[in-house]
């Protein structure tokens, strides 16, 4: 399917972490150790916060990112707090801009691996239940953008958990409807950037891979000698489809049907269930 990383801390320059690791997000464009595919190369986005806008940056190509020059350049030059990647594999959705990720509305931004079964039965009934006001916004045609118009439709602005937990009861409860025996598949990041949410969860209980990084102080415990942990702050953290090196101590995979949320280098996980509709 993608794979992605989202990253909160002290501002960086983005290649530190798209470029520099071993397995870095760049490599694993080509050579994915966990992900359904082993090459995502249907495009890739860049989504970041700088230090004085409330509204994201966001850029999008439908090239593969191991040889995207701009990439490179951006990733090079670029300082951020808070930012997002992404490597697309297409489920089935057209290889075009508006269905890279992140996907942006306002000071949201939002990215997503795994997919909704079946979306081209169930597209037109979910696109319905999207607030009209926010329905010309929707670019493109894939699932990952509508479960965010979705959820924005269901109170992103006010709580966060809430509704994407409103937005995965609603799309499998319109799949059930339509005989969909496990809907949704499905890990995301938002943010509003000041935080950072990240969720685990589908229909089946097996679920995408997804990790976080454990407190630098404990890492720098373990491993004094490594050099590039002086360089990190201690409020740094990220979440990722998959680990960016090997060194023993770093990863930690986010449970199943669960959530994290981020801010000022504290990450707090939580259990994560769906709100079937109509349910108070």
């Amino acid at each position: 399917m993608c794979r992605w990383l989202a990253y909160s801390g002290t501002p960086v320059q983005l290649e530190t972490f798209l470029y520099r690791p071993r397995h870095s997000l760049i490599d694993q464009s080509l050579h994915s150790r966990l992900g359904v595919e082993t090459t995502n190369g249907d495009g890739f986005g860049l989504g970041w916060y700088g230090e004085e806008t409330e509204t994201p940056a966001v850029v999008r190509d439908t090239g593969p990112a191991w040889n995207n020059r701009n990439l490179r350049e951006i990733a090079a030059h670029v300082r951020s707090p808070l930012f997002f990647a992404h490597v697309r594999a297409s489920t089935g959705s057209a290889v075009q801009q508006t269905n890279c990720h992140p996907f942006r509305h306002g000071r949201w931004m939002w990215m997503h691996n795994g997919a909704i079964t079946d979306f081209h039965r169930l597209r037109r009934d979910l696109a319905m239940a999207v607030d009209p006001v926010l329905f010309s916004f929707i670019e493109g045609s894939t699932d990952s953008e509508v479960m965010f118009f979705l959820a924005l439709t269901f109170g992103l602005d006010q709580d966060v958990p809430g509704a994407v937990a409103r937005m995965a009861g609603y799309v499998e409860a319109v799949g059930r409807d339509e005989g969909v025996e496990h809907p949704l598949q499905m890990t995301i990041a938002v943010s509003d950037g000041e935080r950072l949410w990240t969720f685990r969860y589908s229909s089946e209980g097996v679920s995408r891979s997804l990790y976080y990084s454990n407190r630098v102080e404990t890492l720098r415990s373990l491993h004094p000698d490594a050099e590039f942990l002086r360089d990190v702050s201690e409020g740094t953290r990220l979440v990722v489809s998959e680990p960016l090196g090997d060194l023993p101590g770093a990863w930690s995979a986010v449970p199943e049907s669960s959530y994290s949320v981020v801010h000022d280098g504290e990450l707090d996980l939580r259990p994560f269930a769906p709100e079937p509709p109509g349910r108070s």
